[in-house]
């Protein structure tokens, strides 16, 4: 771990000196990227001088305790030298903690797909329900949530809804709701009152910039058609929806909320890179041991990982093993606890690979 912070204090000295350089500072983009690399690299620096300083102070304490004749004198010193101590300890975990490699995908905006699985229109209205969690949760961390595509259920809810959501620290707040959701509720149209089990399949994908993936138009089957709404209507007849089929992986995705044409085909762009940037990510991730151990991570995209028990107020996260009852708070948007104790598991898996 020392060695690892003696690097980084070299960089951060390295750092300092090109951001007064004349000819960085002309560089908008790369004053920008030193900017945000110092800022990271400043908080580390200022918990690695704390730490110094202590550790220079405990070595003097030590001193005196060697060398001092004053018995009076020597206990304080005592006292001292173990209140220090106290501090190193706590100081090195804050430095491991700092040193936990970030994910870089964090701070993206994302793409959020709910999709209704099991259960007929009870999981449409589930998927509803996931959807209007979502948007709260959103709405509490001020994020933006923009609808891109959604078809109905008959019943209500939906059978697949799409939404852009952008803010801080957007990917690193949702990226753990990828996967299968699971209801057990008495629906409105069961009569007899009979718990039944639906499931609805999230799928959190971080939006990526047109430099991150490039994608050569030869591989691209490009569609259009007559955009359709609720019982197959037609919203207009123009040919305004767009479907875009990736023919290497045989990614397929469809876009037609907007008029235009040609904003549709943006949209579903943005929405075949995204899948592309997601599945290699989960490729990567596939090859991490700890991630594939810990199960908290975006790699299994159909395993079960939550369930939301009505007649209990339950949920619970099959990961973790974490069960909350407080059902009503967590589908208005209160996911504030389970994902701070999914963040936590993850960044212990982290920590365990930080050198000592």
């Amino acid at each position: 771990m020392f060695q690892k912070l003696k690097e980084l204090e070299k960089r951060f000295n390295q750092v300092k000196e090109e951001l007064i350089d004349p000819n960085i500072i002309s560089d908008i983009d790369k004053l920008a990227s030193l900017s945000k690399e110092y800022k990271e690299l400043n908080e580390i620096m200022e918990v690695y001088d704390e730490y110094k300083n202590i550790n220079t102070s405990i070595l003097n304490a030590k001193e005196i305790l060697e060398n001092e004749k004053d018995e009076e004198f020597k206990e304080i010193a005592k006292e001292e030298l173990a209140s220090l101590q106290k501090k190193l300890q706590l100081i090195e975990e804050k430095l491991k903690q700092l040193l936990i490699p970030k994910d870089p995908d964090d701070e993206k905006n994302v793409i959020l797909e709910i999709r209704a699985g099991t259960g007929g229109d009870e999981a449409c209205l589930f998927a509803g329900d996931l959807f209007r969690m979502y948007q709260r949760f959103a709405e509490r961390n001020n994020m933006t949530v923009e609808v891109t595509s959604y078809h109905e259920g008959s019943q209500g809810g939906y059978k697949e809804i799409i939404a852009n959501i952008r803010g801080k620290d957007c990917y690193g707040l949702f990226k753990f709701e990828s996967g299968v959701h699971r209801v057990q509720r008495v629906p409105d149209t069961e009569t007899q009152g009979r718990i039944h089990t639906s499931a609805a399949t999230v799928a959190v994908l971080p939006e990526v910039e047109d430099f991150e993936i490039q994608i050569d138009e030869k591989d691209i089957i490009k569609e259009t058609f007559c955009s359709s709404g609720p019982g197959g209507q037609s919203v207009n007849t123009t040919y305004s929806a767009v479907r875009l089929t990736h023919i290497p992986t045989g990614i397929v995705v469809s876009m037609q909320n907007e008029r235009s044409q040609i904003k549709n085909y943006e949209l579903a762009m943005k929405m075949l890179k995204s899948r592309l940037y997601d599945m290699e990510l989960q490729r990567r991730q596939n090859e991490t041991a700890a991630l594939r151990k810990s199960l908290v991570s975006t790699g299994d995209r159909s395993a079960k990982i939550r369930t939301y028990n009505y007649p209990q107020s339950r949920v619970t996260d099959h990961r973790i093993n974490l069960t909350l009852y407080n059902l009503p708070a967590i589908l208005d948007g209160d996911l504030f606890e389970l994902i701070e104790q999914l963040r936590l598991v993850e960044a212990n898996h982290k920590l365990n690979e930080v050198p000592a």
